[in-house]
């Protein structure tokens, strides 16, 4: 059975950080390429951040670039989301979602994605 299991969302001040994790089982990590994606009330999904389960390169859209930060452990099959200079403007949920190509680039967010996780809450207060 294929899971992502995405934690490590809660309430935050302006400015702080966060790092959420999201496990993966059930697929061969290797082969996905592992994104996180965040939505807000009445907003579209956006993707935050991408990184490949077979070389580890990133890929991150311009309104996280610099902030946000993913990274992998394969040994442990999850990926990791450390957020910093959090705004009221990143509270969301965030999602993790697995799609089976080698690499993350600018097109990746715009893919289907194979396997979804349940969402975890980040609150970001002024």
């Amino acid at each position: 059975e294929v899971q992502l299991q995405a934690s490590g969302g809660g309430l935050v001040q302006a400015g702080g950080s966060l790092r959420l994790s999201c496990a993966a089982s059930g697929f061969t990590f290797d082969d996905y390429a592992i994104g996180w994606f965040r939505q807000a009330p009445g907003k579209e999904r956006e993707g935050v951040s991408c990184i490949s389960g077979s070389d580890g390169s990133t890929y991150y859209p311009d309104s996280v670039k610099g902030r946000f930060t993913i990274s992998s452990d394969n040994a442990k099959n999850t990926v990791y989301l450390l957020m910093n200079s959090l705004q009221p403007e990143d509270t969301a949920v965030y999602y993790c979602a697995a799609v089976y190509v080698p690499l993350c680039d600018m097109f990746v967010f715009r893919r289907s994605m194979d396997y979804w996780g349940k969402g975890t809450q980040v609150t970001v207060s002024s």
